[in-house]
């Protein structure tokens, strides 16, 4: 299903760390749907630009599970570890604009500073008004000033966020040389012409960077809508490092229809045990973005036992 101009372009974008487990089917099955029931494009991305935790093997089992689950994309796979040039080229007129500088600072030296919702270090502004004497820039930074971002998400509600105090000037392109996500993101959005994002609630504390670096390029701000993340019996969002089991190919349906459950779709019992297209039929049918449970997280874990 491909248009010209779609009113909707949604995508998928996971990252090959490992293989996709109940969570990120949670997150793919809310943005497919969404997509396809309002007629628009569903695309599909490889976030792989932290090249050092990525490998294509995980990658090609990312694929091979989507495929089994029925997951179908529209056009080419879009890779960011071989975009590059686009985030060099977005850097460049960061610079050129003056909403980035040159930071010295290393890890140890921002061990004291505050802690983002998301885990990452709260800038403190050593290098804000430059370099200090004899020091090498080691990566560069947004400078975020006073600068307050709000914005209406679809299922979450109205989330206003101050960037110097949650989030602080973060990081664009990182010590190692390699583009950071955030900076990787927006570019990707922009280029693909992606209008809507739905994607899981673990990246909400970003989506105010990604609104502000948005603006700072002048590219437009898709809608966007947090899914509730599924967290493991002790409260743990599901994931590799928590050994989260990865979803089987062998039979998806069951997962499949977790996952409905997990969003809130009240699928019917008799569907738990039929086929991948017979289940996307009825939820294709039935979706609605309302009925998705507010909040940021949920218990889930896939493999429904009626399956």
């Amino acid at each position: 299903m491909t248009t010209a101009n779609p009113v909707y372009r949604g995508r998928f974008a996971p990252s090959p760390t490992g293989p996709l487990h109940f969570g990120s089917l949670v997150a793919a099955t809310g943005s497919y749907l969404e997509a396809r029931t309002r007629s628009g494009e569903w695309r599909l991305r490889m976030e792989d630009v932290d090249a050092p935790r990525c490998s294509t093997a995980a990658a090609g089992k990312i694929l091979r599970v989507l495929e089994a689950c029925g997951l179908e994309w529209d056009g080419e796979v879009v890779w960011q570890s071989q975009r590059t040039q686009a985030y060099a080229v977005a850097l460049e007129r960061l610079k050129a604009a003056g909403r980035v500088f040159p930071c010295a600072c290393t890890r140890k030296e921002l061990a004291d500073s505050g802690i983002a919702p998301d885990g990452a270090t709260i800038y403190p502004g050593t290098c804000r008004q430059g370099l200090p004497a004899g020091r090498p820039a080691r990566a560069w930074r947004v400078a975020v000033g006073n600068t307050r971002v709000s914005f209406d998400d679809a299922v979450q509600g109205r989330i206003i966020s101050d960037l110097a105090s949650e989030a602080g000037d973060f990081i664009v392109l990182r010590a190692d040389g390699l583009f950071a996500y955030q900076l990787a993101v927006v570019v990707d959005d922009a280029e693909t012409g992606i209008t809507h994002v739905v994607r899981g609630a673990d990246l909400l504390a970003s989506t105010p960077r990604q609104i502000f670096l948005q603006q700072c390029l002048g590219v437009p701000t898709p809608v966007y809508a947090h899914l509730p993340v599924a967290v493991n019996a002790a409260g743990e969002k599901l994931s590799k490092q928590t050994r989260a089991p990865p979803v089987e190919c062998s039979r998806p349906g069951p997962e499949l229809f977790a996952a409905l459950e997990f969003l809130g779709q009240q699928p019917p019992l008799e569907l738990s045990g039929v086929g991948v297209a017979e289940l996307w039929t009825w939820a294709k049918a039935n979706w609605q973005l309302a009925r998705v449970p507010r909040g940021p997280a949920l218990p889930g874990g896939g493999r429904n036992p009626s399956g």
